[in-house]
């Protein structure tokens, strides 16, 4: 099974940036979706992104669309989060997870990672 680990998050005003990296070992991403979900204490983990490794299709939740981008290297078995006009709202600990298809990794992901914490102040 893949491992993956979220790096990048951090505290940033609101307006401001920044980019999330989830890196994997164990085996590549090829033909998985890889994406993204979010969690604040007390609420379910909601989808944020998730992109088709071999195809780079992508899919956003309607809170982040058009201020987020979701991306890959392939090379370096990566995939990016760039995270932009960035909201209070959008404080939570973000995870980087893998699924099967673009269709099921939005409800059920097969592998989570240990989450980064972005933090959005006002």
């Amino acid at each position: 099974q893949v491992h993956l680990v979220e790096t990048g998050g951090g505290l940033v005003q609101a307006g401001g940036s920044l980019r999330l990296s989830c890196a994997a070992s164990g085996r590549t991403f090829s033909n998985k979706a890889i994406g993204w979900f979010r969690q604040v204490p007390g609420k379910e983990r909601e989808f944020v992104a998730a992109i088709s490794w071999s195809f780079g299709v992508t899919h956003y939740s309607d809170s982040v669309k058009g201020r987020f981008t979701i991306s890959r290297d392939n090379a370096n078995n990566t995939v990016f989060l760039q995270m932009a006009s960035l909201k209070p709202d959008d404080t939570a600990l973000y995870y980087c997870v893998e699924g099967g298809t673009l269709r099921s990794i939005t409800a059920h992901p097969d592998v989570w990672g240990q989450g980064t914490q972005v933090t959005v102040s006002s």
